[in-house]
């Protein structure tokens, strides 16, 4: 309450003002707004707009910007930084407010002059030399989030040790009198703050088209169907696709606007199908032979391939799995497969991959959760001068990364590479589909589900760690089978039914796992942006219906072990 009449005491505009008003008479809308701070996490920020510590709006954005800059400063006075925006309600509002902050803190700040993807800005921080950056986007979430991305001079996303260091910084900043602001018109007048325009999207374009192995190509009728889910991957993707000779794509007009409302699709995601319905209509209108699709702030990328007179939608470790197949089969054959090449997915990632990897003589390196982890690797390879051996990096979760110009996820750079494997394999009498029927054949089916569960308010938190717990106790025998290994990526370490321990090799991270004694398993995570509890089942089958058969049977084992 204390918080509360604070906030009551702010000149806040109207919209906020009204909602924090209306929460007075309900009391578990008020605790939710002000129970506790917006976290920063590994990511950044990410949480529902609205008015209160526990919400995004622009006095949570001022302070934790005030206390990267309280960061930075602490490691390399001045400098520039890059603040990017996508299409979500209040984005550019935000990004301005960032700009703001950093220009009072003595960074020169490039700010894009419209809409820009994620990977872009991890783009032009190296491309410009800068010392960080910030992302405003909530990335594929319903259209009630926003969310803040803090990059560091590699262009990734901040490290562990980065994050730590900024939400120690950030708690000493006080959210209303902490952030120092410089006047918009007038940083903007002295240098302080510079636009980013058609230069950097021309420099972003040209370099992206260095990814293709296959330039010449004929692609010309080559009919695709693009959809950017009302995103900032419009203009990007689609002078991609027409640089490279792309002369069939079509757009969703319905989707091709920027729509902070999302109206066509409440979840922008393309792990969802329902979210590609209107692409895979207009392909079927148009006789297509590809859907493909970026979510809001053009980071992940989604496909649908033709099956006969229908679209089959892939699932990220499909693209992956193909994605990763095509680099290192072309690379092979026209001779361009570095020496020691190296590939990188999760612990969460189909091990399909590792199948592959093994068959073309590439090093897998696995890293925890999310696409940081993956671009740290990347950096790592750069840092010895080995950047060169770098072929893919990929998760579950429609991530991927051609090429070595970004350290995150890149939607563009991996669309043109899968728009040339399906021109390719077009030109050689094969669907992709049929490539999936191959990999079959080559290497086993492998299947992966993820199922998500979404735990709100202090409530939920608490429901979450519970859960995670009882996870820590599952019995050594389920389904009958034993439970050969066991991981707990938060002690560290692996045990195996003999007994025997090793470490995990990698940072302490609230994830377990277990592996069946026929390879089925299970990787279990709470969130790191969302008040959600993710499950990834996998398994393994001689056929598609036996490894469907087990994977259905885990899963729904699973959940009656968890009360779920």
């Amino acid at each position: 309450m204390n918080d509360y009449k604070r906030w009551l005491e702010q000149p806040l505009e109207t919209e906020l003002r009204e909602e924090l008003e209306s929460v007075l008479s309900d009391p578990e809308a008020l605790r939710d707004r002000f129970y506790k701070d917006l976290e920063f996490g590994t990511g950044g920020l990410r949480g529902v707009l609205g008015v209160g510590t526990n919400r995004m709006n622009v006095y949570t954005v001022r302070r934790a910007t005030q206390g990267i800059c309280d960061m930075l400063r602490q490691k390399a006075p001045g400098g520039s930084v890059v603040v990017g925006y996508d299409t979500r309600k209040n984005s550019g509002l935000f990004a301005r407010e960032v700009a703001r902050v950093c220009a009072a803190n003595g960074f020169t700040v490039h700010l894009a002059d419209a809409e820009m993807p994620t990977p872009v800005v991890s783009y032009a921080i190296r491309h410009l030399g800068c010392v960080g950056g910030v992302m405003i986007t909530a990335s594929h979430n319903p259209a009630k989030y926003n969310g803040y991305k803090a990059y560091g001079a590699d262009g990734g996303q901040m490290t562990l040790e980065d994050s730590e260091r900024a939400m120690a910084c950030i708690q000493k900043v006080d959210l209303f009198d902490g952030p120092r602001t410089a006047d918009f018109e007038q940083a903007k007048r002295d240098g302080r703050i510079v636009l980013l325009g058609k230069e950097l999207f021309d420099d972003y374009v040209a370099r992206v088209l260095q990814e293709q192995m296959r330039p010449e190509l004929d692609k010309s009728d080559m009919k695709i169907v693009y959809t950017p889910l009302h995103g900032a991957g419009n203009r990007y993707f689609r002078a991609a696709l027409s640089a490279a000779g792309y002369r069939s794509v079509s757009v969703v007009a319905e989707q091709e606007l920027p729509d902070p409302a999302f109206t066509t699709c409440p979840y922008p995601n393309p792990e969802i199908r329902e979210a590609l319905d209107l692409a895979i209509a207009q392909a079927k209108r148009e006789g297509a032979d590809l859907v493909l699709a970026t979510d809001p702030d053009s980071d992940r990328l989604g496909a649908a391939v033709r099956t006969g007179d229908d679209f089959r939608v892939l699932t990220g470790n499909e693209i992956g799995g193909l994605l990763l197949e095509y680099i290192c089969e072309t690379r092979t054959a026209l001779g361009t497969m570095p020496e020691n090449p190296v590939a990188v997915d999760t612990i969460v990632t189909t091990d399909i991959a590792r199948a592959i990897c093994k068959r073309y003589g590439v090093e897998l390196r696995q890293t925890l959760t999310g696409f940081k982890f993956i671009g740290e690797q990347l950096e790592e390879l750069a840092r010895k001068g080995e950047a060169g051996r770098y072929l893919f990096g990929f998760e579950e979760s429609f991530s991927f990364l051609v090429g070595t110009h970004a350290r995150d996820k890149d939607a563009v750079s991996s669309g043109l590479v899968f728009a040339e494997m399906a021109a390719w394999h077009r030109s050689q009498g094969r669907s992709l589909a049929d490539l999936i029927e191959r990999q079959y054949r080559d290497y086993g089916v492998f299947l992966n589900r993820q199922q998500v569960f979404e735990f709100e308010g202090e409530a939920g938190a608490k429901k979450m760690a519970a859960l995670m717990d009882d996870l820590r106790q599952l019995p050594g025998c389920i389904l009958g089978k034993q439970v050969v290994e066991f991981c707990d990526y938060e002690a560290g370490v692996i045990r195996t039914a003999d007994g025997a321990e090793r470490s995990t090799g990698l940072p302490k991270s609230n994830v377990v796992g277990f592996t069946l004694a026929d390879g089925c398993g299970l990787m279990a995570r709470p969130s790191g942006t969302e008040p959600k509890i993710r499950l990834y089942f996998r398994a393994v089958g001689e056929t598609p219906e036996k490894a469907e058969e087990n994977l259905c049977a885990l899963t729904k084992e699973i959940i009656r072990i968890l009360k779920l």
